[in-house]
């Protein structure tokens, strides 16, 4: 058995996970001095709407398995602060790292008592080629799209009915 902390194990890995998202925030960031005057009105112009709710997307990005870039890049571009972008993208990896850290020690506790360290290390990277090729044959960024235009639809049906509903 580990001796490992799985509170240290998720702090460590959210620790790594938000400061690598960091530098895709940073060349945004730096990037977006080079844009165009339309496009940097665009964004200016989607600037409230994403600092009002940016920790929150952030968070979320972070805790799903979700694509995060299209949070991460406009965030970026916008010049959201530095710091609250690196503390919402940190709590949000810390979230799933350390249940999935205590997820691996139950784990452990459940299959090495059955399996050598061999068999369980040859187990791992069957596990890891299947779930990788499972990730690269699903369009999830497609496939969140997806789910997020239904939800445009349905929240747009909603509110059409809500404002044509005689009251």
């Amino acid at each position: 058995m580990t001796s490992a902390d799985p509170v240290m194990i998720g702090l460590i890995i959210s620790m790594g996970s938000a400061t690598a998202k960091s530098v895709h925030y940073l060349v945004t960031y730096f990037v977006g001095k080079r844009l165009g005057k339309q496009r940097r009105e665009r964004l200016d112009a989607l600037a409230p709407k994403f600092r009002r709710w940016g920790a929150l997307a952030l968070f979320i990005a972070a805790a799903t398995p979700l694509p995060d870039e299209p949070v991460v890049i406009p965030m970026g571009l916008l010049k959201y602060n530095p710091a609250k972008f690196f503390v919402a993208f940190f709590l949000g990896k810390l979230v799933i790292t350390i249940p999935g850290a205590y997820l691996g020690r139950a784990a452990e506790n459940i299959f090495s008592p059955m399996l050598s360290p061999e068999i369980i290390a040859v187990a791992s990277v069957i596990l890891t080629i299947i779930v990788t090729v499972v990730l690269l044959k699903i369009d999830v960024e497609g496939l969140s799209q997806r789910t997020l235009q239904r939800i445009r639809k349905k929240s747009s049906a909603t509110h059409e009915k809500t404002v044509n509903s005689p009251g």
